[in-house]
C-alpha cells in the first residue's frame, strides 16, 4: 500500500512540475534544462566553462544571443545566466564573456555591478549613456568617479553607448573605492582654542582591498615606490574604517540627497514616513525632509536588500570626504547648494561671505540663499558643488539639506540612548534621558548598519570621534560669537562648523544646510536629537558584494 501511495506522491509531484514549468517559462537557469544547448566563448574563443565570479569577465548581453526568440540574462548573484521568454523546443544559447576595463591603481578595487545597477557614463551636459564595460568608463585618476544608475523600469535594456532618458532613471550613484589614508591628526582636542589652517591638506590614500589600523608601523610612501631615489619615508596609513564592516572592495553612494517622488512642491517632500517606493536619488528634485531617523534607516533599508542599502553612516560620508580631498577629488571646499527650495544638485555662483541666515538677515545681501535660477546654477551646471570638480562626482554635500547619519549611542551600563524624552527622539528603542525606556520604538538593526559613539555630555569633547569620520582629525577648533544670537564652534577645515549638544541630542546631522553661508561644508558637522525635521534629509549607500555582469 505504502509503494501505492508513494507512486501516486510522485506522478502528482510531476504533474504539478510540469503544470508549473507550463505556466511559467519566463525564467529557467540554464545549467538546469535539458532542452538547452550552451556554448560560452570568452573574448572570442570557445571554452567549456562559464568564468569565475573574481576572474575578471562580464558577459555581453549586447553578443550573447538564443534561438526561438528567447532572452539571456546574468544573475550575478548566483553568478548564472537564465533565460527568459523560453519555449518547449531546444534552444541553443551563446554567451559571450569579454574582459571588464580595470583601472591599475584601484589595486582590484574597482566597481562592483548587481542588478538592477547599470555602468553609466555622463556627458558635460548631463546625458547619460549605458557604458560599456569593456572600454574605460571611469579613471579616478583623472578625477572621474564611476556612476551607475537604476531604473524605473529595470526590465528595461539599453546597448552600450545608447542614451538614457533622464524620465527612465530612477536613482544615479557613485563608487567609492576602498581605500587607506594617511594618517596626520588624531584629534585629541576637548577644548576650543584657535583654528590652525595650515592643517588643510591633500590627503594621501592608497586604493586596495587590505585591512589595517591606526597601530600600523608605516610603509613607504609613493615617490619611493615609484622609482625615486633616497631613504625610504616610513607614513603611517590606515584603512578607512568605512570598509571594515562591509564584505565588498568599496560602496555606492547616492549621487545626490534623496529625494521624495512626485512631488510638485518642496513641502510635499516632508513626509515622515517609511516608504522605499518614494525613493528617487536624482537632480533637480526636492529632497526628502522631515523624516525621523528611524523611519530614514528602514527607507533606506527596505529601498534594494539585494544590493544591501542602508542609510549613509558617520564613517561613510567620512569616506567620501576625505577622498574628495585626495588628489582623485576636487581637493578644495565643496560649493554650497544654497538652493532655499531644497531642490537637490544646485550650487552657488559666488561663495557665501556671511554665515547663517535664520536670525533675519537677507540672503541675497551676504551671497548665502535664494530661489532656484537667482544666485544659484542648477545640475548639470553645477560642477563646483560636486566632489570632483566634474560631472561624475557627488553633489549636494554642502549645503542643501542637512543630513542625518546612521548611528548610535550607548550608556555605561551598554542601553542604546533613544532621545531626550518621548517627543524628541530617534524612534529607536532605548532609554531617555530622565531613565524611562521607550519599548515602542523601532528595533536597532545589525551593528553594521551604524557607528556605536560614547554618550557624552561635554560639547568640546572633539577625541569623542571615529578615527575617519571627519570630525575631530578637522582640528584645532576655534569658537565665534554670530550674529549676537549663535555661538559657534568652528574647524581649521574651511570654517566649517562643528557643534555637539550636551545631554542626548547626538545624532550627526552633516554638510551644513542652504541657510548656513560658509558653515556649511563636507567636513560640517552638528548634532541633533534625530526628530522629523524641516531642514534635514538623508543619503542611501548600497554595498554589492558581487561580481560584474
Amino acid at each position: 500500500m505504502k509503494k501505492y501511495i508513494i507512486a501516486i506522491f510522485i506522478l502528482l509531484s510531476i504533474s504539478i512540475f510540469f503544470a508549473i514549468s507550463q505556466k511559467e517559462k519566463d525564467l529557467y537557469q540554464i545549467e538546469k534544462q535539458d532542452n538547452v544547448e550552451l556554448a560560452i566563448y570568452i573574448n572570442e574563443e570557445e571554452t567549456n566553462a562559464i568564468p569565475s565570479k573574481d576572474s575578471g569577465y562580464y558577459l555581453d548581453l549586447e553578443k550573447s544571443i538564443c534561438t526561438n526568440n528567447a532572452i539571456i540574462q546574468f544573475d550575478t548573484s548566483t553568478w548564472s545566466p537564465v533565460i527568459k521568454n523560453m519555449s518547449e523546443y531546444k534552444t541553443r544559447c551563446e554567451l559571450h564573456f569579454g574582459s571588464t576595463y580595470k583601472e591599475t591603481i584601484l589595486n582590484g578595487t574597482d566597481p562592483v555591478l548587481e542588478e538592477p545597477l547599470i555602468a553609466v557614463t555622463i556627458d558635460n551636459d548631463g546625458t547619460v549613456r549605458k557604458a560599456s564595460l569593456a572600454n574605460e568608463w571611469y579613471s579616478y585618476e583623472n578625477k572621474e568617479w564611476a556612476n551607475a544608475v537604476i531604473l524605473f523600469d529595470e526590465s528595461e535594456n539599453y546597448e552600450d553607448g545608447e542614451i538614457i532618458s533622464e524620465d527612465a532613471i530612477e536613482s544615479y550613484f557613485v563608487w567609492i573605492p576602498k581605500y587607506r589614508y594617511q594618517l596626520w591628526d588624531l584629534g585629541q582636542y576637548d577644548s576650543v582654542t584657535e583654528i590652525d589652517t595650515s592643517k588643510v591638506h591633500e590627503i594621501p590614500v592608497i586604493f586596495g582591498d587590505y585591512n589595517t589600523n591606526d597601530n600600523v608601523d608605516g610603509e613607504c610612501t609613493t615617490p619611493m615606490e615609484s622609482g625615486a631615489t633616497g631613504n625610504c619615508q616610513i607614513v603611517a596609513y590606515m584603512t578607512h574604517p568605512a570598509f571594515l564592516s562591509i564584505p565588498s572592495t568599496g560602496f555606492w553612494v547616492g549621487k545626490f540627497e534623496t529625494g521624495y517622488n512626485e512631488t510638485n512642491i518642496t513641502d510635499e517632500a516632508e513626509q515622515n514616513v517609511i516608504d522605499s517606493s518614494k525613493i528617487i536619488v536624482k537632480p533637480n528634485v526636492y529632497s526628502w525632509r522631515e523624516i525621523q531617523l528611524a523611519n530614514a534607516f528602514y527607507t533606506s533599508y527596505d529601498y534594494q536588500r539585494k544590493l544591501d542599502s542602508h542609510m549613509m553612516k558617520n564613517t561613510e560620508w567620512g569616506a567620501v570626504a576625505y577622498l574628495q580631498h585626495s588628489k582623485y577629488g576636487s581637493t578644495t571646499s565643496v560649493r554650497i547648494n544654497n538652493n532655499s527650495n531644497f531642490i537637490t544638485g544646485y550650487q552657488a555662483n559666488d561663495e557665501p561671505t556671511c554665515g547663517n541666515t535664520r536670525s533675519g538677515v537677507e540672503s541675497m545681501d551676504c551671497n548665502v540663499s535664494c530661489s532656484d535660477g537667482t544666485c544659484n546654477t542648477a545640475y548639470p551646471n553645477s560642477v563646483l558643488a560636486s566632489t570632483t570638480d566634474n560631472v561624475t562626482g557627488i553633489f549636494d554635500m554642502s549645503g542643501g539639506a542637512l543630513e542625518y547619519l546612521m548611528h548610535g549611542t550607548k550608556t555605561d551600563a551598554n542601553v542604546f540612548v533613544s532621545g531626550i524624552s518621548s517627543t524628541l527622539n530617534s524612534g529607536f528603542k532605548g532609554i531617555y534621558n530622565d531613565g524611562t525606556n521607550n519599548t515602542t520604538g523601532l528595533d536597532w538593526p545589525n551593528k553594521k548598519y551604524y557607528d556605536l559613539y560614547l554618550y557624552t555630555t561635554n560639547r568640546y569633547q572633539f577625541k569623542d570621534r571615529i578615527l575617519g569620520d571627519a570630525t575631530g582629525e578637522m582640528g584645532p577648533f576655534s569658537q565665534i560669537e554670530f550674529l549676537d544670537t549663535y555661538s559657534l564652534q568652528i574647524s581649521s577645515w574651511y570654517n566649517d562648523t562643528t557643534f555637539r549638544w550636551v545631554i542626548a541630542g547626538l545624532w550627526f546631522q552633516r554638510g551644513g544646510a542652504y541657510y548656513d553661508g560658509y558653515g556649511s561644508g563636507i567636513f560640517q558637522n552638528t548634532s541633533y536629537d534625530a526628530i522629523a525635521t524641516w531642514d534635514c534629509s538623508f543619503r542611501l549607500i548600497l554595498t554589492p558584494t558581487g561580481g560584474t555582469s
